[in-house]
């Protein structure tokens, strides 16, 4: 089997599993507890803390750990708005993107039924770039957050984020970026990046699932969702997931590791996979930006078929791939990304997402374009 579905989980790496080991075993604390068992945790905690500041050029104060990308996401969206609505009661929009992850639209729609918000959407063009001047143009004195993503789940499309966080700070606007897809990939120094708020996940880059961090800046106010013990310096109650929080930092520093030459070799590994769906596949589009995105995404429309029966051919003949984000497995609907991006639905139900960890090799790559093309054909000729 050939494993192309990196963007939605990744296995958890050895380096990984041998780091949370102690932790799920002998050292057991609670960081919590005032005795050697619950130091020994505390300590844990407090180290992959400053690993994972360290990565993202931040304090170690300035980290949240939770469990995953959806709760640092919702946690960053509500708890900055809620924040800013409380202090200003007329700080009452949001911004966000009309490319986001659910977990994203859906906090901004929360906050829009019960808050009294209201959503400003920034719009794409066919790439699924957002150019300065469309956020620009949203902007207005009652705007409470922006929320863009760092790079798309579906399509790879990385945004100009430090450009972006720029034009939202000249207007006194905190901005928030989803990074759940760049991290082990790209930049994460939050002061080059200039973001307020960056969400990540573990289970992407190497760790378990049901870990994650949300990096808030120091300054700016974050009201908790979660309440009780007030762990995490008050933003996120509950008894940390000690393991789970060396795997994230453990993985996040060996990706960065070796992050500039991974991300070439994945990246020419890509382009070679690119060329031979599109000189090899009649009609196939490459969706998303063909410069700026991610390495390790490359997505793609086949008009005349159905995507999940390309799909299903696909594993017939060992290659696991998805059609899009794994959050919206199982629906009928045609993406909203690529329906914002302005493909027509029919066209947008024939998208396939290929993406890829750092084990991907050129042999694996080769065979899945043999592949793509064989599956193609097969559901073309079939009318599927």
């Amino acid at each position: 089997m050939i494993f192309l579905d990196a963007a939605a989980t990744t296995p958890v790496r050895r380096e990984v599993l041998d780091a949370m080991w102690p932790y799920l075993t002998g050292d057991f604390g609670n960081p919590s507890s005032h005795h050697t068992l619950g130091e020994s945790a505390a300590s844990a905690l407090a180290g992959a803390r400053a690993s994972v500041a360290a990565v993202l050029g931040c304090r170690p104060g300035e980290v949240t750990f939770t469990s995953g990308g959806t709760e640092a996401d919702n946690l960053a969206v509500k708890g900055i708005a809620l924040a800013r609505q409380a202090a200003d009661p007329q700080l009452n929009r949001v911004v966000i993107s009309a490319v986001e992850h659910p977990a994203v639209e859906e906090s901004a729609r929360y906050l829009e039924r019960f808050h009294g918000f209201s959503i400003d959407v920034v719009p794409v063009d066919g790439t699924g770039l957002v150019t300065p001047e469309a956020l620009l143009a949203v902007l207005r004195p009652e705007t409470a957050l922006v929320s863009i993503m760092y790079a798309n789940n579906e399509v790879g499309t990385v945004q100009p984020v430090a450009g972006l966080a720029a034009i939202a700070h000249r207007q006194g606007v905190p901005f928030h970026t989803d990074a759940v897809q760049a991290a082990g990939w790209l930049p994460l120094d939050s002061k080059a990046l200039g973001v307020d708020a960056m969400s990540i996940s573990g289970h992407k880059l190497g760790a378990p699932k049901g870990c994650g961090v949300l990096f808030v800046r120091g300054r700016t106010r974050l009201e908790p969702l979660v309440h009780g013990g007030g762990q995490e310096r008050g933003r996120r109650s509950g008894t940390e997931n000690v393991a789970g929080a060396v795997g994230l930092a453990t993985a996040l520093t060996l990706a960065q590791a070796h992050q500039e030459e991974e991300r070439r070799r994945v990246a020419a590994l890509r382009d070679a996979f690119v060329d031979a769906v599109l000189t090899t596949v009649p009609d196939s589009v490459l969706t998303g930006h063909r410069q700026e995105r991610l390495p390790s995404v490359a997505s793609f429309c086949f008009p005349g078929t159905s995507g999940e029966s390309v799909l299903l051919e696909l594993e017939r003949q060992g290659v696991v791939c998805s059609s899009g984000s794994a959050c919206a497995a199982g629906s009928d609907a045609p993406s909203p990304v690529l329906t914002a991006m302005g493909y027509d639905p029919e066209v947008a139900q024939t998208a396939i997402r290929f993406s890829f960890d750092s084990t991907v090799t050129r042999e694996d790559l080769h065979t899945a374009a043999v592949a793509v093309r064989r599956a193609v054909e097969s559901v073309r000729a079939l009318g599927a």
